[in-house]
């Protein structure tokens, strides 16, 4: 079969990965533009632009796809490029573009989108840890040909991963783009024998929305229960992450590590302490008092500092 392959970040390219070492024709990638990176802002291509180029398949770069938007002539040779090399179907993997009518039409097969939820639960921009902070029993990757609606298409194959008490967005990330990459790759098996998967419409019930990950998120709000605000920690690490202030320090520091407790273990008697007041620091955590419970912290980041554990950023903590 002959592929075309819309994807961007990390999660992407394992599928494109998996893809070529299938064996498919992958005949064109797109991916979206070179962007600044690091330090010195140099413009750095995605990671499916890197392994397409490793691969010796042509990429595309339109800054839109859509022929009435800001950027007509990049959709327009988008469009004279993909009907040139005749795609029987586009795989799309967190693409970051809308992708347009005229885009669903093209192929004979269609787009299918690689979602890294078990859908109707998580359409949007963050599954994964949208996932992890609501405290779901489990996640997956939802194999969906695409329509004009945000993840409303019909179901073609699901696989689901139970979630680890200790899961983060990077390990959830990386299990299943694992996961998607193999079940791409088994659909257009399927697909390219004959043996379609029969699409299963999206039921009506469940249906969740994934809104994107804010930096305004990442400031944690202890008037939040201990358990939230633990889940979120590990569902924000790497990005956005998430701060907490500190005496001794005028910059929020980043906590990478966090568990609840209940509230005795942080206060013996007495009135309830107010939300984020400090309870007690030592090499097991600091303390913090929430609206329900304790939050301990196991892991910070000093402002241009590495990630520690609490153990050793406390020996050099002056608060």
């Amino acid at each position: 079969m002959r592929i075309a392959f819309a994807g961007t970040p990390e999660f992407a390219r394992q599928a494109l990965d998996a893809l070529i070492g299938a064996g498919h024709g992958v005949v064109c990638v797109l991916t979206q533009p070179d962007r600044p990176s690091g330090r010195g802002m140099k413009l750095m291509p995605s990671p499916v632009k890197q392994a397409a180029q490793a691969a010796g398949i042509p990429v595309l770069q339109p800054r839109s796809l859509r022929l009435d938007g800001r950027y007509p002539e990049d959709a327009e040779a988008a469009r004279t490029a993909l009907r040139d090399l005749v795609p029987d179907v586009m795989v799309v993997a967190a693409y970051g573009l809308i992708l347009p009518q005229w885009v669903l039409d093209l192929p004979r097969h269609g787009c299918l989108n690689i979602h890294a939820s078990l859908l109707p639960r998580w359409r949007g921009a963050a599954p994964i840890q949208r996932a992890i902070e609501a405290g779901d029993a489990a996640s997956g990757v939802t194999i969906m040909q695409m329509d004009a609606g945000l993840d409303t298409g019909a179901m073609l194959h699901r696989v689901e991963r139970p979630l680890a008490p200790d899961e983060t967005g990077a390990s959830l990330h990386d299990g299943l783009a694992a996961d998607g990459a193999r079940a791409i790759v088994d659909v257009l098996a399927r697909l390219a024998a004959g043996d379609a998967p029969v699409p299963v419409p999206q039921p009506e019930a469940g249906v969740c929305y994934a809104g994107k990950l804010l930096k305004s998120e990442s400031a944690l709000d202890f008037s939040r229960p201990a358990v939230e605000l633990a889940r979120r920690v590990r569902a924000f690490d790497p990005f956005p992450g998430t701060t907490m202030a500190l005496p001794g320090f005028d910059q929020p520091v980043k906590v990478w590590g966090a568990r609840a407790l209940p509230a005795a273990a942080g206060a013996a008697g007495g009135d309830a302490p107010a939300p984020g007041a400090i309870l007690g620091m030592g090499p097991e955590g600091i303390d913090v008092a929430t609206a329900d419970g304790v939050l301990r912290v196991t892991a910070l980041q000093k402002p241009g500092g590495r990630r520690q554990p609490v153990a050793e950023f406390m020996r050099s903590y002056r608060g």
